[in-house]
């Protein structure tokens, strides 16, 4: 589904990745008797041991492959337990920051353990996570952990989602999570671009030097927009260049060239943004896709975006694009990763 950018938010911690996957759901009514009944099986299966099983769950595999998780015979205790598997050497992990990470996560609960979600396999990617929207049981686990770290978390209700569990990530309020985190990247709320400025638009829409901060995008009076996709390159980064299927992280800033307008900003809400580019399920407009795909890493892209290859004959209500409006993005590449 290709949808606009703002309503794509950032995952602070499982989402809906979880749903439909957890070992046991319940959205028990108190007048059910039904569901009454379903609930207290599903507490029962998930009791606890007073041994800290947590601690024994173990992890095999080097960072950036596929792990594999063994669990003890028991069911979980109720011990937080944290265990950096291997150590990295980059950037540290801040509450103020946001990071990228592959992860794989199971819901145990007994003698159960289902796997909810793993990024590591060819169909998914690395996701970004605020520093400041995980729950407690990762915010303990994962802020002042380095960049290139796996760390293994085993996460008891208490410092997950508490007894009432979350009917949105499948999660109920007894079962543990057990996250496999690599840790890929961190990125500050004024990451930008860092390559060596280009152009800055001259015939175009105008794109004022800002490094550091939104830039301003500036509309050329009495000058009909383009009716194909125009891709700019305004900064030239010198890292590798993006190719199809990466997780790329960028800062853009966006308006309509009718009215010259913001509609919408990373910049805005101070953290940058990722997505998969040219991703199999959809997910960006295809002027991103078409506009991003071959830039390198470090740059500054100035993309004007035509109907056809933004949101069609429908336009946007919700951002105030009609069907005939053209779009112009300024999109800082910050990173991207396979």
């Amino acid at each position: 589904m290709r949808r606009f950018l703002a309503v794509i938010a950032i995952p602070l911690l499982v989402g809906a990745t979880l749903a439909g996957c957890s070992s046991s759901k319940s959205s028990a009514d108190p007048k059910s008797s039904a569901s009454a009944s379903s609930t207290k099986a599903a507490a029962a299966s998930c009791a606890t041991t007073t041994t800290n099983a947590n601690a024994n769950v173990t992890v095999t595999g080097a960072y950036g492959t596929a792990p594999k998780v063994t669990f003890p015979a028991s069911g979980a205790s109720t011990q937080l337990a944290v265990k950096t598997l291997s150590t990295g050497t980059g950037a540290t992990i801040t509450k103020s920051n946001v990071f990228v990470g592959n992860y794989e996560v199971y819901v145990w609960c007994g003698k159960k353990q289902t796997l909810g979600t793993s990024t590591f396999t060819s169909s998914s990617s690395p996701q970004m996570f605020s520093g400041s929207g995980l729950i407690p049981g990762l915010e303990t686990a994962l802020i002042g952990q380095k960049i290139g770290s796996r760390v293994l978390v085993v996460i008891p209700p208490k410092d997950g989602f508490g007894t009432a569990g979350s009917s949105q990530a499948g999660v109920t309020g007894t079962d543990t999570l057990v996250f496999v985190f690599d840790l890929l990247g961190t990125f500050a709320a004024n990451a930008s671009a860092s390559g060596t400025q280009v152009s800055a638009g001259t015939g175009l829409p105008t794109v004022s030097n800002t490094t550091g901060a939104a830039p301003t995008i500036t509309i050329p009076k009495n000058t009909a927009a383009p009716s194909s996709l125009v891709d700019k390159t305004l900064i030239t980064g010198t890292g590798p260049k993006v190719v199809a299927g990466q997780y790329v992280v960028v800062q853009y800033n966006a308006v309509i060239w009718r009215t010259g307008k913001v509609f919408n900003a990373s910049w805005t809400s101070k953290e940058p943004f990722g997505f998969q580019i040219d991703s199999p399920s959809g997910g960006m407009i295809a002027g991103w896709d078409l506009g991003l795909t071959g830039k390198t890493v470090g740059s500054r892209v100035l993309l004007v975006i035509p109907p056809k290859d933004g949101y069609g004959t429908e336009g946007n209500s919700q951002a105030g694009i009609k069907p005939t409006d053209t779009m112009v993005f300024v999109v800082d590449i910050i990173a991207a990763y396979s």
